[in-house]
């Protein structure tokens, strides 16, 4: 999420007071343990953000190439690579270890980085990494999540649990072509989020860690490329899957309507 220059957690020498007599003032003592607690703290919350990013970035790879592929093989293929993935995040195991627990330990592990930087060496809330991050984890994730995990799982009617295997892209197209506007908006918004976060952030672990062997990262503009790389062939894809034609039996996409219509997205 949020990040602070490398620098920072260099250990510096600590002082207890400018007074001749070298005793500190209440209000020094907290300064210098609140000092001397990111000295030690910040180095642990730096790794654990950095070293749940290969976990994170497993899980998009998968889960994007399913649209991405959509540009080859139209829904037909998606679906089949779609529930293939899930083999690997949607298992009992793989969910709770391979995407959730990484996904908390990024997130916890960056909030906690902002709210112990002081204010000079903080991150502006305005910069590619924290605003992309910061947007979609409050708005984008949750309505995505929610509608594409949570509600189709309801067991009351007239959802009857849309099982994985019947929650394919057939779904994903019914909300294209139904609620295009917001569809989009919601799909577009997330895609590009997560593209230029996953960029900001690579040019950071890059920077921390590899720099001196590797030299140094891409700037902004090659960093703006590799973005629309990477959300071009993802959003191509739905455009492709847009056009198609729904296939779902009807009884199952009245099911799928319900889903959507649990979403305050698509209800406004």
């Amino acid at each position: 999420m949020s990040e602070i220059p490398p620098s920072f957690t260099s250990p510096e020498p600590l002082t207890t007071s400018d007074d001749p007599s070298g005793l500190a003032t209440p209000e020094q003592e907290v300064n210098l343990n609140l000092k001397g607690f990111r000295q030690v703290v910040m180095p642990y919350l730096t790794k654990i953000s950095h070293g749940s990013t290969p976990f994170i970035a497993t899980f998009l790879i998968i889960h994007l190439t399913a649209p991405a592929l959509a540009n080859l093989g139209g829904s037909c293929l998606a679906s089949q690579v779609m529930l293939l993935g899930r083999e690997y995040y949607q298992t009992s195991f793989g969910e709770k270890y391979l995407l959730i627990a990484p996904f908390a330990a990024h997130v916890v592990s960056g909030v906690l980085k902002r709210l112990t930087t002081p204010s000079t060496l903080r991150r502006r809330i305005s910069s590619i990494l924290t605003l992309t991050g910061y947007s979609a984890l409050l708005f984008f994730l949750p309505i995505h999540y929610l509608t594409h995990r949570v509600y189709p799982s309801d067991p009351s009617p007239p959802i009857y649990s849309v099982g994985p295997s019947e929650l394919d892209f057939e779904f994903v197209k019914i909300g294209l072509q139904e609620w295009p506007l917001r569809s989009w908006l919601l799909y577009t918004g997330l895609v590009t989020c997560v593209a230029w976060h996953a960029a900001s952030g690579v040019h950071i672990i890059w920077t921390t860690w590899l720099r001196r062997w590797l030299g140094p990262g891409k700037s902004q503009r090659s960093r703006l490329i590799q973005t629309t790389l990477a959300s071009l062939p993802v959003l191509s894809g739905l455009y492709l899957l847009s056009r198609e034609p729904v296939l779902a039996f009807s009884s199952l996409a009245s099911r799928f309507h319900a889903v959507f219509s649990k979403s305050f997205m698509y209800r406004i």
